[in-house]
Order: C-alpha cells, then sequence, then structure tokens
C-alpha cells in the first residue's frame, strides 16, 4: 500500500503497520487510521492520517520530559507538537497525550486531569 504526503512524499506501508484510533484524534474524530512515520530524526515521529495524508500530528516523547508520565501499561505516551520557526516557541501539549501501543497496533488521545500538566510546554529553552 502507498499514500502522498507533502512532507514525506511516497510512503510505502503495509496493512500490519497500522494503528488504530477507535475514537480519532480530539477533533478530527472520523480519522481513525494512522502511521507512525520517523523522518530520520530522533527528535520527533510524525502520526499521519492514511485516509488524509495531509493530517500529520508531530509527536514528541512523554518520558523525555517527564520519567513517571501517567498512562496505561503496554502504551507510549507522545504529547502533540506545536511547530514554530521559532524553536524557542515549539511547544508540546502534556494535558492531551497520545497513547500508542506498538504491539496492538492501537491507540487512543487523553486528556489528563492532573493539573500540573501545562497544555503549552516549551520545549527547548534560552541558555
Amino acid at each position: 500500500m502507498k499514500i502522498n504526503t507533502n512532507q514525506f512524499g511516497e510512503v510505502e506501508f503495509d496493512e500490519s503497520m497500522i494503528i488504530h484510533f477507535k475514537d480519532g484524534i480530539l477533533g478530527f474524530e472520523s480519522y481513525k487510521k494512522y502511521l507512525l512515520i520517523n523522518s530520520g530524526s530522533e527528535l520527533f515521529l510524525w502520526l499521519t492520517s492514511i485516509d488524509e495524508p495531509e493530517l500529520v500530528f508531530p509527536l514528541f516523547s512523554t518520558r523525555v520530559l517527564m520519567e513517571e508520565y501517567p498512562g496505561p501499561e503496554g502504551f507510549e505516551a507522545f504529547g502533540i507538537v506545536k511547530l514554530d520557526p521559532d524553536p524557542l516557541k515549539i511547544t508540546v501539549n502534556m494535558k492531551a497525550p497520545v497513547y500508542i501501543n506498538q504491539d496492538e497496533k492501537s491507540g487512543f488521545q487523553k486528556i489528563l486531569d492532573e493539573d500540573e500538566l501545562p497544555i503549552d510546554y516549551i520545549l527547548f529553552k534560552e541558555n
């Protein structure tokens, strides 16, 4: 199977790589099937909709920022990144993570109750 994206060009994949989001992503509930694309950068992964390949969410592992991040066993937590041309304005949503289970090829997004988790965590800070 193949999809064409603006960001990565033609991407080839097989059915076993598809991650199913039963309820979609908040605001994009009708899109249920995604690929997790590694662009070669160790910084971000790209959650790309199979049904709408221009719908792409940059993801950042929450473990890098917080070792004991809440979440169900077997799932890895990612924050959706808000990109900006100014690196000092790039933020990660720690309040509504995307959880992905690579073994089961399933995922979901959840808004957490923890008050201390920010919606716009600044990823890069000036020295």
